[in-house]
């Protein structure tokens, strides 16, 4: 029996998320990869963007993903909050490989609230219950704090994947 693939897939726009998404890679053993769009998303005017893509919950233009998902048995996403919604390329990656995915669980970065609600856009465009979900505020990340966090939920995915195993061994 091989070992459970694992996909980590995840965009920022300030290093935050790109933080979280290694340090998770690491306690998995899984594959990292970063979304891409071509949008300018730094200073002020970057975030402005950001900001009206959340209100106006558009789909960014991403770039074909390096990895696919229907290679992978848990394929883990990660998005930034912003105003209270996912990250647009985050939500045209969901809404484009939502077939693909086999098991999927979600994290987020944020400054306040909204983990929530992302968490229920994601599910909505995935068309996947998550199998585990975590939120990071980004003071934790900048403290040192987080890894308390990430441990919990590596643990949750790890268990999810031992009983998937187990449950494609006996039957």
């Amino acid at each position: 029996m091989s070992k459970p693939r694992v996909l980590i897939v995840f965009f920022s726009r300030t290093g935050t998320t790109r933080l979280l998404a290694a340090t998770l890679g690491s306690m998995v053993s899984a594959d990292v990869m970063e979304i891409s769009d071509g949008t300018e998303r730094r200073g002020a005017l970057g975030y402005l963007r950001c900001v009206i893509d959340s209100w106006r919950k558009r789909q960014a233009a991403i770039a074909p993903p390096a990895l696919d998902a229907s290679q992978y048995d848990l394929v883990v996403v990660g998005t930034p909050v912003w105003a209270g919604a996912v990250a647009s390329p985050v939500r045209a990656y969901l809404a484009e490989n939502r077939r693909k995915f086999r098991h999927i669980a979600f994290f987020c970065s944020l400054g306040g609230r909204g983990a929530q609600a992302v968490f229920d856009e994601m599910r909505a465009l995935s068309g996947h219950a998550p199998v585990a979900q975590c939120k990071v505020r980004a003071s934790e990340v900048r403290h040192g704090t987080a890894a308390a966090s990430l441990e919990l939920f590596a643990g949750v995915l790890k268990h999810h994947l031992a009983r998937d195993e187990a449950l494609a061994w006996c039957c």
